[in-house]
């Protein structure tokens, strides 16, 4: 598919007040050059930082995604890049006078009427498609959650909704095509059942709430006077229904509008993978935990399926860190410290030495008419590199050490033999937090790609 990305030709400006933080937000949409993809600018905060609306970067997304980088944040970002995402704009700049996105209403309806009244531009760049090759998959079997994405030739978006309520029942929504996306799913309301509105309002949430942003379901009769009381919490008295169904009294805009916002809400968080997608979402029971991971399962894939980007080494450069330096970061010792030198370092990736001889010990009985190296000794080699990116960003280096959890997704490619010189690459997946760091390795002799694999690891202080 060739197509050319385009932004917006103007900027275009809204103000709210943020569903949860009850300010008043301004949000600017403005033009941005090709392949800059969606960013925020918290133009409130000194230096203006801004926050790249990537997956990686998502840090909750309990009543909506919020976004955290450069010590910034931006929440309820999902409605907004939902208009974004759906009207085909690749390239804009968000700028917001607060940490939360005005919510408009509870739907993408105000965000696209906007970017449609300052129209397009059409770049140069072709706009840069990632076609799904192989299912991916996301579930939760606990509650019942699952988001799969099959190969297909353009995005389609299925949804099922089941909350066991009589309500609502079991609803389901397609998009066939992203081009419905502005009849179809801009319109749909958020929606919220009547028993959590007070406790998410004595959680110091949606305090910008006022009955007007949501449809809000009464799963069974309630007594006036506990409609009145509920009512008065959000400045909105008169509200006389009481029986079962649609609170606010007011009329849905389609039978399913609830289905069809849990799809534009994917719409809005499947933006974080950075770039458009070729392929059939089909979610069941979807939320923003889940629409989130799928994201970051997607980019992982993105990363794993590019084009191989072989680390040049070049022997007559001095390196980063030397063997002494890696002595100082890391406890290993000979005959277990398996990264010779360091010739790239930086806050999200590293590149390693190890120069494999024959005097190696493991030679001796791995194997010792073929001397292979162990592939578990390759994996680890990785990991200590690992280690060195990670510590390199706290102080004190020496006193922490970094332990495996998990080693996913690995996969061998070819052998290692005494007088290979191994590239060891790792490159931050998600950044760390709370001591937790999830990385993607791989390691190459010359032009071949020998191991690659996804680890995750926990940086601990030594005793």
């Amino acid at each position: 598919m060739s197509e050319k990305q385009r932004t917006l030709k103007k900027e275009v400006s809204l103000t709210g007040k943020g569903l949860h933080t009850g300010l008043t937000v301004t949000i600017t949409f403005k033009p941005a050059p090709a392949n800059h993809g969606y960013k925020f600018c918290r133009t409130d905060l000194p230096g203006k930082p801004m926050i790249d609306a990537l997956a990686e970067n998502v840090a909750d997304t309990s009543r909506g995604t919020t976004l955290v980088q450069n010590n910034a944040s931006v929440s309820t970002i999902e409605h907004a890049l939902a208009a974004l995402h759906g009207m085909r704009v690749d390239n804009a700049l968000i700028e917001l006078d607060g940490p939360e996105a005005p919510i408009m209403g509870g739907a993408s309806l105000a965000f696209t009427e906007a970017i449609n009244s300052v129209g397009f531009t059409e770049q140069r760049e072709e706009r840069n498609y990632f076609t799904i090759k192989q299912k991916i998959t996301y579930s939760d079997e606990e509650h019942g959650v699952d988001l799969i994405v099959y190969p297909d030739d353009h995005l389609s978006i299925n949804v099922l909704i089941d909350y066991n309520s009589k309500i609502l029942g079991n609803q389901y929504a397609i998009l066939d095509t992203i081009d419905d996306f502005e009849k179809e799913i801009c319109k749909s309301r958020t929606f919220v059942f009547f028993h959590e509105l007070e406790p998410l309002h004595r959680m110091g949430l949606i305090k910008g709430g006022d009955l007007d942003n949501a449809v809000v379901i009464l799963e069974k009769e309630v007594e006036q006077e506990e409609i009145d009381r509920i009512a008065k919490l959000f400045n909105r008295p008169g509200i006389s229904k009481h029986t079962a169904g649609i609170l606010n009294n007011t009329e849905l805009r389609y039978p399913n509008e609830p289905a069809r916002h849990k799809l534009l809400d994917i719409m809005g968080d499947l933006a974080l993978v950075g770039q458009p997608i070729l392929g059939k979402v089909v979610a069941t029971r979807p939320g923003h935990y889940a629409n989130t991971r799928l994201a970051k399962l997607i980019r992982q894939e993105i990363r794993k399926t590019s084009k191989l980007h072989i680390p040049v080494y070049d022997p007559s450069v001095p390196p980063v860190l030397t063997i002494e330096d890696i002595k100082k970061r890391l406890p290993h010792r000979a005959p277990f410290l398996l990264v010779d030198k360091v010739i790239s370092l930086d806050e999200n990736s590293v590149i390693g030495i190890k120069n494999v001889t024959f005097n190696e010990p493991f030679f001796q009985g791995h194997f010792p008419d073929e001397p292979v190296m162990p592939g578990v000794l390759l994996v680890e080699a990785l990991a200590q590199c690992g280690g060195l990116l990670i510590l390199s960003t706290v102080e004190d280096p020496e006193r922490y050490s970094t332990y495996f959890l998990k080693i996913d997704k690995l996969k061998f490619k070819h052998k290692v033999v005494p007088g290979d010189t191994v590239i060891l690459r790792m490159e931050l997946a998600e950044p760390l937090r709370r001591g937790i760091v999830s990385m993607f390795g791989q390691a190459f002799v010359g032009n071949h790609l020998v191991v690659e694999g996804e680890m995750v690891a926990q940086v601990v202080k030594n005793k």
